[in-house]
């Protein structure tokens, strides 16, 4: 595929470490030599491109798998694990990653709805969380002249704003254009969503009310849960204790000998529940996970 190949050169050139920001907001490369260990993350809203490689990301148990040509699209906040499965030296994982930000899909969507509504698979009441596509030439195409802009800065000032309106435009009218389009969507029930799971992320240490978080989300309870479930495969319950225990894995990485103080600040009142619960998501003890992640390379989920 011409198109993909001409992503490769300018990833790996200005891909300066595994992760690297370029000088285009809301862009960032990945370039990795080696396979790499699951870590765990709290994915934001994106697109991810491969251009080589395979990557694995998980939610909640179900894996997604994307290679080469392939994109993943992240609709709200979610906990993931993510590792490259497919990288050597001679052929390094490379990918493209975009933020997705709703006020400009929801500006796009404004001049745009009548012909975007049209295209196949433009609704859906309550699109997944995340999901994989093989990318179209066109997308492609589009995301290879906005990584050009990175060796013509003068120009990029000038055109980045219009070629990234069109990748966006590529995946509004893409087979995920449900969920893109309900990322900008002020009234969607993906936007109601993000509100429950921001309150979520910034009270994890607090006792979660399923009733005030559906006021929030302005839905009853039980469609709270269910469209809750249908967009993160979790309840409620379970997105905050995976929050509560990354949280608390970041805690360890920074002090790794106060393990009953990374449980109490996160919101757990018994430290043997704390670390049972902590070793049942990370397979390993704190304390002992603790030691690891300081060895562990930092990537993330995209």
């Amino acid at each position: 595929m011409d198109e993909l190949a001409r992503l490769k050169e300018p990833i790996a050139r200005h891909a300066g470490g595994r992760v690297t920001r370029t000088a285009l907001p809301g862009v960032s490369v990945i370039r990795s030599p080696t396979t790499t260990e699951p870590l765990s993350d709290v994915a934001r809203p994106t697109l991810g491109l491969v251009a080589q490689g395979v990557k694995e990301t998980a939610l909640n148990g179900r894996t997604f798998t994307y290679g080469a040509g392939q994109f993943l699209i992240v609709s709200v906040e979610l906990p993931v694990v993510g590792h490259i499965t497919q990288a050597s030296a001679e052929e390094p994982f490379l990918a493209f990653v975009l933020e997705l930000q709703p006020e400009k899909i929801a500006a796009l969507l404004l001049e745009t709805a009548p012909a975007a509504a049209a295209r196949p698979g433009a609704f859906n009441a309550t699109p997944a969380g995340i999901a994989v596509s093989d990318a179209s030439p066109a997308l492609l195409d589009a995301i290879g002249r906005l990584l050009a802009l990175l060796d013509a800065p003068d120009d990029a000032a000038a055109l980045s704003a219009g070629v990234e309106r069109e990748i966006l435009w590529r995946l509004v009218t893409g087979p995920q254009g449900a969920t893109v389009r309900q990322i900008g969507l002020a009234d969607s029930r993906l936007a109601h969503l993000a509100r429950a799971i921001r309150w979520i992320r910034g009270h994890y240490d607090q006792t979660l009310r399923v009733k005030e978080l559906a006021a929030l989300a302005t839905m009853s309870v039980t469609s709270f849960h269910r469209h809750f479930r249908a967009v993160t495969s979790m309840t409620p319950i379970q997105f905050q204790k995976q929050i509560r225990l990354r949280e608390a894995r970041a805690r360890l990485l920074a002090e790794p000998g106060d393990v009953s103080g990374a449980g109490y600040a996160v919101g757990y009142d018994s430290p043997s529940q704390f670390s049972r619960e902590y070793r049942r998501m990370f397979g390993v003890p704190p304390s002992r996970d603790a030691l690891a992640l300081r060895e562990a390379a930092v990537l993330p989920s995209i």
